[in-house]
């Protein structure tokens, strides 16, 4: 793959929300969470678990846990001070109940030695507590799912499927850990539900080169 063919690949995928009702081969998803390991990931930890949801029940019961979770949020007399549009977006229904395959990504924690080590001085050294907390803005087990999410969404781009990153969901962690059974110590950290593209969604506008980047010589 030239520079020009990886410039159209990641320009033309799009965030799937609508797919066909089309299942999609277990072995094009395996293919698929295979690549994405190759991502880059903290210490090559990869620490790192992909739960491919075929089921269409339980793609629907982790559906409904978000739901119920929304629906709880919007029982709370602080949601009416957010206006009708957040409150309205908290009753849409979930759109991908009726996805053909669900990844679900789960990490656990890393620690490095100088973690472990920041975490023992910070307990009575300022400084070392304020190193800790710079360190913990990026979070390694955050940052290594999200390479491996980025690295899978265009994989799954260039087999023809299409997908979304989500993280609403979290606001339903610990239900839908327990729908997919993952175990202690695993920590939810995204949704991406998977299928053919029932949809073509228009290019979004990126912020020009110069607004978002600095060049400091």
């Amino acid at each position: 793959m030239n520079s020009g063919d990886l410039s159209a690949l990641i320009k033309g995928r799009r965030s799937i929300r609508s797919w066909q009702d089309k299942p999609v081969p277990e072995d094009l998803l395996l293919q698929a969470v295979e690549l994405a390991t190759y991502a880059p990931n903290a210490g090559n930890q990869q620490n790192w678990r992909f739960y491919v949801v075929l089921k269409r029940d339980i793609i629907s019961s982790v559906a409904s846990a978000v739901q119920k979770s929304s629906d709880l949020m919007v029982s709370w007399p602080e949601a009416a001070k957010l206006g009708d549009a957040a409150v309205g977006m908290l009753k849409r229904p979930v759109f991908f109940r009726n996805a053909p395959a669900l990844i679900a990504l789960g990490a656990t924690q890393y620690q490095s030695p100088l973690d472990q080590l920041l975490e023992l001085r910070g307990k009575s050294d300022p400084q070392a507590g304020a190193i800790r907390d710079w360190r913990t803005t990026g979070n390694s087990k955050i940052q290594s799912v999200s390479s491996a999410i980025a690295y899978l969404l265009l994989i799954l781009h260039q087999m023809g499927l299409g997908g979304v990153w989500m993280t609403g969901p979290l606001q339903a962690k610990g239900d839908i850990e327990k729908i997919l059974k993952m175990p202690a110590g695993m920590d939810l950290v995204a949704l991406v539900p998977v299928g053919y593209p029932a949809e073509n969604p228009p290019l979004k506008e990126r912020k020009p080169v110069n607004q978002v980047c600095e060049i400091i010589k």
